[in-house]
């Protein structure tokens, strides 16, 4: 059989931390058949013809433009895909009916459940395909998003986004976690929704026990959920300052208890920003014993923080970097798009990634290269699992082929110079292109 893909000249994104080569170092050939990496080969003429049992021949000229696509990557980092864990797909891009709280207020709640009786399943469908669209042409091939079912929504966003999933299995695999957003344990329909959610097939139950009168009532039913249906756990957990007062630990001892370990994420996690190293050693040590991923949101936690002072603001935006070296699973992901929580955003993890290092201070190369990490091979560990699409995630022979060609030598240089992707491939076959810009010179 044919190729499908031959992409030469790659310099390849490290796998499985070993050091990445020079930037004049030797750069690989990879070949795709049948959407799975096929072969990687030093990068010769007849790349992969041993593997493949092809002939060098069969490599150029006519055969090869009528059985295949050839892309020359000149030495450009190729990665894997990268992957969104933590994402409002169905509240994106209401900014029109929905604005942000003026004079720093931080009434953000109020004005988006104000407008989701609105909401209906082609508006939803809408809006979160502009942005599922987005997200594919920045290199995003896998997508946990987050779908709220509370009364003033009911499944109207579900049932969009499900249909999503199917129309864009193209380019992405998109995973739902249902959740309510307004309060569960005093919510009987919330919670009614919630579980039909799971019953329609959601691979995530998640919650924001800080808008639960009983928040630790919430965590135990979001646990119990997860158990009932054999599904993962994504929580929205301690937004705030205050650091004697966090959940994280009812959740880490639940983790323990029922053996959900690598199945338990939680996100935000601001207070963790706030703690001294002492104590976030001690937490990082908790989380990564109990198998608890933290993802970070730079760009929510940074607008929404600490609004309530005029001066010494604080960020809010945990440093990961830290909690990695205690062996904690974190991820970087982009949760708001265009809405009151966050009014901004193009869509880019790369732009997250670098928001990010700007906010906790890493720019060292290596510091940049674990940052890298937290946009594709680590939260590959959280959504893969036995069975799952990505258990085997990453450029090896045998592995899908999920791709993105990068304007930049390396991952530290594409996140310091926010490098935009120029060929993005799911399963083989090529999904975007991107030209590079030309200076018109006199």
């Amino acid at each position: 059989m044919a190729l499908e893909l031959l992409l030469r000249n790659a310099r390849l994104h490290r796998k499985g931390g070993a050091a990445l080569p020079p930037v004049d170092g030797p750069l690989t050939d990879i070949a795709v058949e049948n959407g799975r990496i096929a072969a990687l080969e030093p990068a010769t003429s007849a790349t992969a013809s041993t593997s493949l049992g092809l002939s060098s021949s069969a490599l150029s000229g006519s055969a090869l433009s009528n059985a295949a696509v050839v892309i020359d990557a000149e030495g450009r980092l190729v990665s894997p895909g990268l992957i969104e864990t933590h994402i409002h797909l169905d509240k994106s891009r209401i900014l029109d009916r929905c604005s942000p709280a003026p004079n720093r207020g931080r009434d953000h709640m109020a004005r988006v459940s104000a407008v989701k009786p609105g909401f209906t399943v082609e508006d939803v469908y809408a809006r979160a395909a502009a942005t599922l669209e987005q997200s594919i042409l920045h290199g995003v091939t896998h997508m946990r998003t987050h779908v709220e079912v509370d009364p003033n929504v009911g499944l109207r966003g579900f049932e969009a986004l499900t249909q999503l999933a199917e129309d864009f299995r193209w380019a992405i695999d998109l995973e739902l976690c249902v959740f309510a957003q307004e309060g569960q344990t005093n919510v009987p329909e919330a919670d009614a929704n919630v579980v039909e959610g799971l019953r329609r097939g959601a691979r995530a139950v998640g919650g924001a026990p800080g808008y639960d009168p009983d928040r630790a009532g919430q965590i135990a039913r979001v646990f119990e959920l997860a158990r009932e249906f054999d599904v993962a756990v994504d929580l929205h957990l301690d937004i705030g300052p205050d650091i004697e007062d966090m959940d994280i630990h009812q959740v880490c001892d639940l983790t323990e208890k029922y053996g959900w370990g690598g199945r338990v994420a939680v996100g935000h996690g601001t207070k963790y920003s706030c703690l001294p190293a002492d104590r976030l050693a001690d937490l990082g040590k908790r989380m990564a014993d109990v198998g608890v991923t933290l993802t970070v949101l730079p760009a929510t936690d940074l607008f929404i923080m600490g609004r309530q002072r005029d001066h010494n603001v604080i960020r809010g935006v945990t440093d990961a970097n830290v909690l990695v070296r205690h062996g904690v699973n974190c991820c970087l992901s982009t949760n708001n798009v265009l809405n009151p929580f966050t009014p901004f955003g193009d869509c880019s993890l790369m732009r997250i990634a670098n928001l990010y290092a700007n906010i906790v201070q890493r720019g060292a190369a290596e510091e940049l290269e674990v940052t890298f990490e937290m946009l594709s091979e680590r939260p590959a560990r959280l959504l893969g699992r036995e069975g799952h699409v990505l258990e085997n995630h990453g450029i090896a022979v045998g592995n899908p082929a999920d791709l993105v060609v990068w304007n930049a030598a390396s991952p530290h240089e594409a996140i310091a110079a926010i490098a935009v992707p120029l060929h993005g491939f799911k399963g083989g076959r090529r999904t975007f292109s991107r030209a590079l810009p030309e200076l018109n010179r006199p």
